[in-house]
């Protein structure tokens, strides 16, 4: 995999978004490359717990525009006029749903946010089972001013319709002590102290048995979706495309 990289450390894997020049904005394969990592995961029996995080300066910057805008030989996110929603619902769907391989997965994910992580990035990062920010990080979706609607539809899940309006009205970035306070992820630490709250709730979760903490997060995850999480999903994605 040329954008994540992949450890196993005991109970633990550990997932990273590996394009720090970028500050680990997303390429067209970053996403499938993500679900691979995540299912490595899932197939050995060993792992108990996953922690996402990102190389570098940051967790993730968003969609990688520069690369998409240059790469027109590989690309499906930029095309000619007429534009057609539906060749970009296709596109966005498939990253959407790599994305969603972290709700999916039985085993549990804890996101780990320094730098920032903005408009796509915000999408991935919210896939996850719980978030830990820096305090001094950001995280937002900007495209909601003008040029986007989140595929993951993963703002309303965790802060409520009002909450989430302010957010996608405005598009604007918080940091990791309001994203905290909203509700928006569990918890926001200094910096200095994230790898060490991260690493301790990773080994606390890492002690309980496979089976348990599936059932849990089954049974939680069964919870959100059946509130229509994936309809929503789908309208944001085709929304997505035809706000662009």
């Amino acid at each position: 995999m040329s954008s994540i990289l992949y450890k196993k450390d005991g109970r633990i894997a550990r997932i990273s978004l590996n394009r720090p020049e970028s500050l680990n904005a997303i390429n067209e394969k970053m996403p499938g490359e993500l679900e691979e990592a995540v299912k490595q995961a899932e197939r050995d029996s060993s792992i108990h717990v996953m922690i996402l995080s990102g190389e570098g300066k940051a967790f993730c910057s968003g969609y990688d525009l520069k690369h998409f805008a240059q790469d027109t030989a590989s690309d499906l996110a930029i095309q000619e006029m007429p534009w057609d929603p539906i060749k970009d619902y296709k596109f966005m769907w498939k990253n959407t749903q790599h994305f969603m391989s972290l709700w999916r997965a039985t085993k549990p994910v804890i996101c780990k946010i320094h730098g920032c992580a903005l408009a796509g990035g915000s999408d991935l990062a919210l896939c996850a089972d719980i978030v830990i920010m820096a305090e001094d990080a950001e995280i937002g979706y900007m495209p909601a001013r003008v040029w986007g609607t989140p595929t993951t539809a993963m703002w309303i899940q965790r802060i409520g319709p009002e909450r989430a309006k302010r957010m996608l009205f405005t598009g604007d970035k918080i940091r990791g002590k309001e994203a905290a306070k909203i509700g928006l992820v569990l918890e926001a630490v200094s910096i200095k102290n994230l790898d060490k709250r991260v690493e301790n709730l990773a080994k606390r979760i890492s002690t309980v048995p496979i089976n348990q903490l599936a059932m849990q997060k089954i049974a939680i995850n069964q919870s959100m979706e059946s509130n229509g999480l994936m309809q929503m999903q789908r309208i944001s994605t085709f929304f997505d495309g035809m706000s662009r």
